[in-house]
């Protein structure tokens, strides 16, 4: 297999492309946390990037690693690139290792903080994957693994933390739980059959997607929170209300007796409200307040 083929297969393993959803709140964070300090060098923004994207992937790959039995047993995951050989365990293991190692190098150069507090945020990314194994929440759990996107990328710019960064943290938190929730209805069978826990699974497809409106109506309150907090322009409500406009075309798409749109549900709507929410946020902190 050539390196280009060997790149591309471990980006679809990855799913390289879902990085759309925690890296805008990273760069959001970044923003706020600019937008108090009175600016941010690019260094420091490339840092970030660097950040993010080696521990997502990392995550990522710990994940597949974690699951590759349960991925093989379960028809919706069985091609994926693990169970199905296309990579081996030694080159999966080699490169999230690698990729941690850059995640933890990246901490300590935006930081001593940031460098300490790497390798915590690297056990909640990477224990995320046992979760489900043994509680229905594991949803909040990835929901917490995420929000460490935008409170790190406050971190790293402010180099201590706030009451603006931990809101946004609580919104990507019940934002994120409520779209796996959704995801999960997908694998309620199969999640039964193997003995895995979800909220699906726990209480069934109704009120399974009831709890993905309350979350999602949560992460609601936590953004207007955090535009008030923050005494964003007031460009920022309208950019909320459209995210809200979204979250509720999103619920209205995924119904407990059709699943079929829970792709567009997931990876569009969330895709569109994850990098929505970034351009917001640079517009309320680079517009001159009225």
């Amino acid at each position: 297999m050539s390196t280009l083929e060997t790149a591309r297969t471990w980006g679809r393993m990855v799913k390289f492309s879902h990085s759309v959803f925690a890296l805008p709140f990273a760069l959001s964070g970044a923003a706020l946390g600019a937008a108090e300090a009175g600016g941010v060098s690019w260094q420091r923004v490339a840092w970030i990037l660097v950040a993010m994207v080696a521990a997502r992937n990392a995550a990522m790959g710990f994940n597949r690693l974690a699951d590759q039995r349960f991925d093989a047993l379960n028809p919706r995951t069985a091609s994926r690139e693990l169970p199905r050989g296309a990579l081996t365990r030694r080159a999966v293991w080699g490169a999230t290792a690698g990729l941690a190692a850059l995640f933890v190098l990246a901490g300590f150069m935006l930081g001593p903080l940031c460098g300490w507090l790497s390798p915590v945020a690297l056990a909640i990314v990477f224990g995320y994957s046992y979760t489900k194994r043994f509680t229905w929440s594991s949803h909040l759990v990835l929901g917490l693994a995420l929000a460490l996107a935008p409170v790190g990328g406050w971190l790293a710019v402010r180099g201590s933390f706030s009451w603006v960064a931990w809101l946004l943290g609580a919104a990507v938190l019940q934002w994120v739980a409520g779209f796996d929730v959704i995801y999960a209805c997908q694998d309620l069978d199969f999640d039964r059959r193997q003995g895995l826990f979800s909220v699906p699974a726990r209480f069934g497809l109704a009120r399974a997607l009831w709890l993905a409106r309350a979350l999602h109506a949560g992460a609601l309150a936590a953004l207007a929170a955090v535009g008030w907090l923050a005494g964003l322009h007031p460009v920022y409500w309208v950019g909320w209300a459209s995210i809200g406009a979204l979250l509720g075309w999103e619920h209205r798409l995924v119904r407990a007796d059709d699943l079929s749109r829970v792709g567009v549900a997931f990876f569009n709507m969330n895709g569109v409200i994850s990098v929505l929410y970034l351009v917001v946020v640079l517009a309320a902190v680079l517009l001159p307040r009225p």
